[in-house]
């Protein structure tokens, strides 16, 4: 199967900047070429989407909201297209927020969408809830359809994208600061295991297992990682980095036993800021991890 590399330089804060410059980043550093190597590899650019603006809408809480809609509508186009070519999509945020189109693509394509979310927070904020207002707080609150007063019509109809059983989150570990918040964490409305759940129970065995149950609830799955599920001693290019979390041997378990679980319609690479690495340094770790799965995301198992 082709890997298609989509870009998506999307930053929820309504920047061009930091996670904005990440797919351009990590092409730089060889993503594209050291995939070839191994597998059949395309790249179709990058996803253009109306320019960000960092103002806050007074109905949603969301930064950037016209940005927003109009990047997860390009994203499901892209992906959309992807899919009807037989071919794998890569996606490269930018943040988290891309994979909504993503999903909404998946479920087009295939009659439903599971998520495979791997990520150092829960991201399960109403809008209004979130200090910053980007949606990189929100995207799974807003897949599964909770309750938001104020969404533009163009999200609000989106959802739900999945519903609870559909969703297997990995890796996150920001409870405490959820509740100090005042808000609620989504543990016990879907499957879940923090980081320290995930290493002791075993990475590849979890992963392996969430991607297993998420077939049996959706006709397809999608793979996220939000690389700030990874300690800030393995990768420290990100915006909001948390005590604890894993190693880069650990993740590349975690993912390489999800991959070999049939029906995965593509993965989301996010959260990576390149200008907190300006030696590329990390980028490389980052296309290392990539190219490590190449085999794995060419092999892919299709949906169906």
């Amino acid at each position: 199967m082709r890997v298609q590399v989509v870009g998506v330089p999307f930053n929820s804060a309504g920047r061009e900047d930091g996670v904005a410059r990440a797919p351009a980043a990590l092409r730089r550093a060889g993503l594209v070429s050291r995939l070839a190597e191994r597998v059949e590899v395309g790249d179709a650019g990058d996803v253009r989407f109306d320019p960000p603006r960092p103002q806050r809408s007074a109905r949603s809480g969301l930064l950037s909201e016209r940005a927003l809609v109009s990047m997860v509508q390009r994203t499901r186009e892209a992906v959309a297209e992807v899919h009807r070519a037989g071919g794998f999509p890569l996606v490269l945020g930018g943040d988290c927020p891309v994979m909504l189109g993503a999903l909404a693509a998946t479920r087009d394509r295939f009659g439903g969408a599971g998520l495979l979310m791997v990520d150092g927070h829960e991201d399960g904020y109403p809008p209004r809830l979130s200090r910053t207002g980007e949606a990189a707080d929100c995207e799974l609150f807003l897949a599964l359809g909770l309750p938001a007063d104020g969404l533009p019509q163009e999200l609000a109809a989106l959802a739900p994208l999945l519903t609870p059983a559909q969703v297997a989150l990995l890796g996150p570990r920001d409870e405490a600061t959820i509740v100090r918040e005042g808000a609620a964490s989504l543990r016990g409305t879907v499957p879940m295991h923090s980081d320290v759940e995930l290493v002791l129970r075993g990475p590849a065995a979890v992963a392996a297992r969430s991607a297993r149950d998420l077939r049996e609830t959706a006709a397809a799955w999608w793979l996220h990682v939000d690389l700030d599920v990874l300690a800030t001693e393995a990768l420290a290019a990100v915006d909001y980095p948390q005590p604890g979390g894993l190693d880069w041997d650990q993740l590349g378990e975690a993912t390489a036993a999800a991959l070999a679980v049939p029906g995965c319609a593509g993965l989301t690479v996010a959260i990576y800021n390149p200008d907190l690495d300006p030696d590329a340094r990390q980028a490389g770790r980052i296309v290392d991890w990539v190219a490590a799965m190449a085999e794995r995301l060419a092999g892919a198992e299709p949906p169906g």
